[in-house]
């Protein structure tokens, strides 16, 4: 099993999370679900999400994910990130850690 990672806040994560699936605007804006490896997420969070307050970490189960997983950069860099091309089935979702900002340090993953 590999583990791969998506931050969403809490209040979206229950509003595209419905029959089992999650939708997130990025499937209909871009085709795919942004997601990280482990040492990426933390960079990724701090980047474009800082200061959110509401924020929880999807830890998903690659081998359980029913859509295409596809690893890229489509911005050229060299670092590939895992896109998932499709919605997410829940039961690929493993665990749900709270994904916490610190004024001083930024994100920190929650797992050791």
């Amino acid at each position: 099993m590999s583990r791969i990672f998506h931050f969403i806040s809490q209040s979206d994560l229950s509003l595209y999370l419905q029959a089992h699936l999650l939708h997130v605007p990025s499937l209909a804006d871009q085709g795919f679900i942004h997601c990280s490896l482990p040492e990426q997420v933390t960079d990724v969070a701090n980047a474009i999400a800082p200061g959110k307050r509401d924020l929880v970490l999807l830890e998903i189960d690659d081998a359980k994910v029913i859509p295409m997983i596809l690893y890229e950069n489509l911005e050229g860099g060299e670092k590939l990130f895992p896109h998932i091309y499709g919605p997410l089935n829940d039961d690929a979702i493993i665990a749900i850690h709270p994904f916490v900002w610190d004024e001083e340090n930024g994100y920190t993953f929650p797992l050791t």
